[in-house]
């Protein structure tokens, strides 16, 4: 735990609040040293230089603490509204605040240091980590589909006159589903790029809900033939101004998600709902759940849940979350009680039922 935490200001405001706080304080302490005395109003003066030094830089902090010494010194300690200390035990404390000021100001800012480069360091094991994770998922999800690619090409090429027909559209598919899984992977690491960097720019145009679940389930046929997808249109849910491809992005992944982590046979269920502001898409499954220690991580980036054998870079779902708030939508993750898990996505959109009372 921190012991120091800052705020960020500029410059120009760190020197600015750190002067009024000391004027205040001063101003304060001032309509009250009858009752406790100018002895106590150093300390009380001591404790906001404390209070600006953890927030602040240590050039404006110094400059409030030359500015408390010299305050304390011209209007509390006698004679006042003079420069010149009366008693060389005033002189003393007087110097005594001045030293202890400055040392408190270095010290604290010593710390923050050594709170910074913590937390560099800390930030430079986390990205080792993330590229080691990277690395090793990339290398077996990149290079499975591109070895499938050449061996059935060599394989071919190798044997024209020899391979039948049937044998080559079987060769010919498995390099269509090869190049269909590396295409998902580099579409996921530059999405990812795209949300890493803030390049999303939203697209909205009037869109067909139910029209867009259609084309995620045509897109994923080869992948779900063995999976049975359920899905009734929601005839009642109008026109909605969405960002529709990000939107058939986010279900694309959740579903395609689904598929890899439930196993065959497992059923899969769509849903489509809306309300005034807001549409809702809503993806079940029966399959074993998340752990419930782990439901937390799953939208992290390269998270992949212990104990499973489906592969994957641990992007897709931190893409799903990433585009959702691109959109300022929510998702929701929960284990359903009979087994399975539920994904709520809620994307605040306009209705064309709405443009139509409006206009009326």
């Amino acid at each position: 735990m921190e012991l120091l935490k800052t705020r960020t200001y500029s410059k120009k405001n760190q020197y600015f609040i750190s002067i009024l706080l000391i004027v205040l304080t001063s101003i304060a302490c001032y309509l009250s040293v009858d009752m406790i005395g100018f002895r106590t109003v150093a300390l009380i003066l001591l404790l906001a230089v404390s209070l600006n030094a953890i927030l602040f830089d240590i050039f404006p902090v110094m400059l409030s603490a030359l500015l408390s010494a010299l305050i304390w010194n011209f209007f509390f300690i006698p004679p006042i509204l003079t420069l010149h200390i009366g008693s060389p035990e005033d002189g003393l404390m007087f110097l005594m605040y001045f030293v202890i000021a400055l040392i408190n100001v270095v010290l604290t800012n010593k710390v923050r240091d050594v709170e910074r480069k913590e937390r560099d360091e800390e930030e430079k094991v986390k990205a080792i980590q993330l590229y080691n994770t990277l690395f090793n998922s990339l290398s077996h999800e990149l290079k499975t589909p591109i070895s499938t690619i050449i061996g059935a090409i060599d394989t071919i090429k190798d044997n024209q006159t020899k391979i039948s027909e049937n044998n080559k559209n079987e060769l010919y598919t498995e390099i269509e589903i090869a190049s269909n899984r590396l295409n998902r992977q580099v579409e996921n690491l530059l999405n990812m790029s795209r949300l890493e960097a803030g390049f999303i720019q939203l697209r909205k145009d009037w869109c067909d809900l139910n029209e867009l679940i259609f084309t995620v389930l045509r897109t994923l046929k080869d992948e779900s033939m063995y999976h049975i997808i359920k899905f009734t249109p929601n005839e009642e849910i109008p026109l909605a101004k969405i960002d529709s491809g990000l939107t058939e992005q986010i279900v694309y992944n959740l579903i395609y998600n689904a598929l890899q982590y439930t196993p065959t046979n497992s059923t899969i269920k769509i849903k489509l709902d809306y309300n005034k502001d807001n549409c809702f898409i809503t993806i079940f499954d029966n399959g074993k759940g998340f752990p419930e220690n782990e439901i937390a991580f799953v939208f992290d980036k390269f998270y992949r849940l212990n104990n499973t054998a489906a592969g994957g870079t641990g992007l897709g779902l931190s893409i799903v979350k990433g585009f959702v708030e691109a959109m300022n939508g929510e998702i929701q993750l929960e284990n359903l009680s009979k087994g399975g898990a539920k994904f709520t996505i809620q994307i605040p959109c306009d209705f064309s039922i709405n443009t139509e009372l409006e206009n009326e």
